[in-house]
């Protein structure tokens, strides 16, 4: 019997987040940012919310941060995500929160505060997605 994980579904790519789904299966952590002022925004939008400029770029992020909030969904269970998944909002060191995963820690031993590293899992289209675990010191 395979225990496996079935691979995570291909994520949805649209204009405004092709740099991020690209930058991922390279393993880089691209947020997006404002070329005229400079401001991160996640998720990607078609326009810088602080400037209200349309050129946007994006910044390669080193991948830590600490965990803002997180939740542990129940309901429904799907095979490709395993029964202890963790939803968290993720504070980068650049200042920008990303909602994400928190993979290979026990349930009660996530705090607000904890420091997580990056890393990424593979998805169904061959392409990854950002996922964070305890960082290592």
């Amino acid at each position: 019997m395979n225990n496996e994980l079935p691979l995570r579904p291909a994520p949805i790519r649209k204009r405004d987040n092709l740099f991020f789904w690209d930058g991922a299966k390279l393993e880089e952590l691209r947020i997006q940012k404002c070329n005229c002022c400079g401001k991160l925004q996640h998720p990607p939008g078609p326009m810088c919310p602080q400037c209200l400029e349309t050129d946007m770029g994006y910044q390669v992020c080193v991948g830590r941060g600490r965990v803002y909030s997180w939740i542990i969904p129940r309901y429904p269970e799907l095979p490709m995500f395993s029964s202890d998944l963790v939803v968290a909002l993720i504070e980068l060191e650049e200042g920008v929160r990303i909602l994400s995963n928190i993979c290979d820690v026990a349930h009660e031993d996530i705090r607000q505060g904890m420091e997580v590293e990056l890393f990424f899992a593979a998805t169904q289209d061959d392409g990854k997605v950002p996922q964070f675990r305890p960082a290592t010191q």
